[in-house]
This record gives C-alpha cells, sequence and structure tokens, in this order.
C-alpha cells in the first residue's frame, strides 16, 4: 500500500533495513511507511501561514514542518542541510513562490512530486507605502485553476495588479530597500486578507488529496470548515470597521495592502515592504501631514520588529502606537494562531479607526 505517495521513500527505508541485516523485515516495513513517522504525510511549509494551513487541512494525517522557526523572520531564512534534505523526503511542499529565494532554490532542485504553491491560487498586486482600500470592501478575485497539474517553478502566474490606481497624491510610493526575494514588485501578504487565503487554503486542500487520495474526503471536509471560519472572519472583519470614524491607519511595514483593499481602509507605510528600511526625511514630513489631514490616532509597529521609528513619529505628532501583526511569523504556536492574531488586528484597528 503506497497511499498515493511517492515510493521512494519507502526503498530507502527498505535498502537501509537490510544493510543492518534486517532484510526479512524490510517489506513490513515498505508496507507500513507513508512518507513521515506513524504513516503520515510529511509535509513541509515554508512559513507560518502555510503551515497552519496545512496543520488544519491534513489534521491527524499529517506530520509538517514549518522551515521558518517561530520569531524568525520569513525573508531572512537560511536553510540548513538538514532542512533541505528534509524538503527533499517530503510528500508535499506548500511554499510561495519568491519570498524565500533558499526555499525557491531547495524546491527546484528536490525533485518533490506534490507541490502547492500559494501564488498559483490566488493574485499578488504591487503595493506601495500607499495603499487606498475601495469602500465596498475589497475585491473578490476567485482563481481556480482546476486540478489539471501545474508546472512547479512555473514563471507564469502573471495575475497583474486588475487596473488599481492609487494615484500619487503628493506621496512617496517607492519600495525603498525592500528585500521579497524575487516577488517582481508584488506584495506577498496575502494571508492578510481572509478571502484570498480561503484561495490558498482550497489549493492546498486539493493537493493533499492528490498526495494522500486515501484521505480525500477528510481533507476536504477539514478545507471547507477552514474556509467556512475565514469567511466567518472576513464577516468580522467587515462589520467591525463598518461605522470607523477614519479611514487611514500609519504603520511602520507596508504589510497590510491586501487588508486595506478588502475593507475600504487606507493605509500608509513609513517605510516599504522591509520592515528594517529606513523612511527618507520627506516621506517623514508627508507623513506628518497625512497625519494631522486624515486625523489619524495611532501608529502601529509589527511585533517582531523594532518600535522606534513608530515611537518617533508618534511622540512628534502626539500620536499612539500599536501593534499590528503581519502574521509571518508567531511568537508561541502553543498560545497563538492565525485566527486569535488576526482577531487582535482586529481590535487594534476598530480602537485607531474609532470603530
Amino acid at each position: 500500500m503506497n497511499n498515493g505517495l511517492r515510493p521512494r521513500r519507502l526503498i530507502r527505508t527498505s535498502a537501509a533495513l537490510t544493510a543492518l541485516g534486517l532484510g526479512a523485515l524490510s517489506l513490513a516495513a515498505c508496507g507500513n511507511d507513508s512518507g513521515a513517522e506513524g504513516g503520515k504525510v510529511s509535509v513541509s511549509a515554508s512559513f507560518y501561514p502555510l503551515a497552519y494551513l496545512a496543520e488544519q487541512i491534513g489534521g491527524e494525517h499529517v506530520e509538517v514542518q514549518n522551515l521558518t522557526k517561530p520569531g524568525v523572520e520569513p525573508h531572512d531564512l537560511e536553510l540548513s542541510p538538514k532542512q533541505t534534505g528534509q524538503l527533499g523526503e517530503s510528500d508535499l511542499v506548500v511554499y510561495l513562490k519568491g519570498l524565500q529565494p533558499a526555499v525557491d532554490e531547495a524546491v527546484d532542485q528536490s525533485g518533490v512530486e506534490h507541490v502547492a504553491e500559494a501564488t498559483s491560487y490566488t493574485s499578488l498586486e504591487e503595493h506601495g507605502n500607499d495603499v487606498h482600500g475601495e469602500e465596498h470592501g475589497g475585491h473578490d478575485h476567485e482563481h481556480e485553476h482546476g486540478d489539471e497539474g501545474h508546472e512547479h517553478g512555473d514563471e507564469g502566474h502573471e495575475h497583474g495588479d486588475e487596473g488599481h490606481d492609487h494615484g500619487d497624491e503628493g506621496h512617496d510610493h517607492g519600495h525603498e530597500g525592500h528585500d521579497h526575494g524575487d516577488m517582481g514588485g508584488k506584495d506577498p501578504h496575502v494571508w492578510l486578507d481572509p478571502v484570498r487565503y480561503a484561495q490558498i487554503a482550497k489549493g492546498v486542500g486539493k493537493e493533499l488529496a492528490k498526495t494522500d487520495p486515501d484521505h480525500k474526503a477528510d481533507y476536504e471536509k477539514n478545507t471547507a470548515k477552514l474556509v467556512s471560519r475565514l469567511t466567518s472572519l472576513d464577516k468580522e472583519f467587515k462589520k467591525g470597521l463598518a461605522k470607523k470614524e477614519s479611514d487611514t491607519f500609519i504603520t511602520t511595514h507596508a504589510a497590510f495592502g491586501y487588508l486595506a483593499e478588502r475593507y475600504g481602509l487606507h493605509e500608509e507605510a513609513v517605510a516599504g515592504l522591509n520592515p528594517e528600511s529606513e523612511p527618507s526625511a520627506a516621506r517623514m514630513k508627508d507623513l506628518h501631514r497625512i497625519a494631522k489631514q486624515d486625523d489619524v490616532d495611532t501608529v502601529f509597529f509589527e511585533d517582531n520588529a523594532s518600535d522606534k521609528t513608530a515611537k518617533t513619529l508618534a511622540k512628534d505628532l502626539r500620536l499612539k502606537t500599536g501593534v499590528l501583526s503581519p502574521l509571518e511569523t508567531v511568537k508561541d504556536p502553543k498560545t497563538q494562531d492565525y485566527f486569535s492574531v488576526m482577531h487582535q488586528n482586529l481590535t487594534a484597528l476598530k480602537n485607531a479607526l474609532g470603530a
């Protein structure tokens, strides 16, 4: 029985046992091994949002390895030889192409048969330091790619920017110093929009079912449950922000463009997509004007980055500071998860925007 998984791991297990003089046990080992300890599907996920999807959809049938440890910036990830080897032995790899060059390279060289690549299930857009969301609550892009296999490593998933023109309005739209691997100017933070995140969840669920067809019904059930929770979260954000007094928020990290678009908000970022980049003097002057003009209440920084710039700007303008998490990682996966952190983000935005 191979459970729909690649047989090469089973062959290696058999060879190792034979080398130890346990040839009589090798056939039994082959019959019970499904690619991970305990017969579970071995999944390598590149960073937290994708690891979370794999865990929620795979449930008891999967063993998920998150390549990015808690508290580590995904963009800075360098894979150890051990991690590279584990990725190559995985039954399924879940990643976002262009975000982490080390992962892209490892996937390209691994020859892994089953890959769920996040950008093939939804669209990416270019976001500068200034993103205006539409008051109708964002954009519903349904990208159904079907079950016909897409080529892993295919460069051809270009969804375009779909006509979003936020205007110049005197702001600096540059991506000063942002370093998101090979994103080509695209904003990778799609998981902060529950609707787009649900699209990725559906894609991961389909690929997991291909990897392990014996448990297809369970994966479909778990996917539907997760998508339902994300739909409810989307409704909570819409309801929670419906009566906001202001729509503008300032953040040090331009990570919340998709969230701003979805819920009719206006994100102004101190710097670009890189949370560590330093803003220019012109940008700081511009933010002073915007804060007064748009009646901004709070300057947000992210939980895993320095709050120095946010506190400096807030002090100059006599504003409050707060935390918005880009959810690239969580500090303690045992006490936090995607939904708990997104609810914290919603509360923070409601307080800052007078909702």
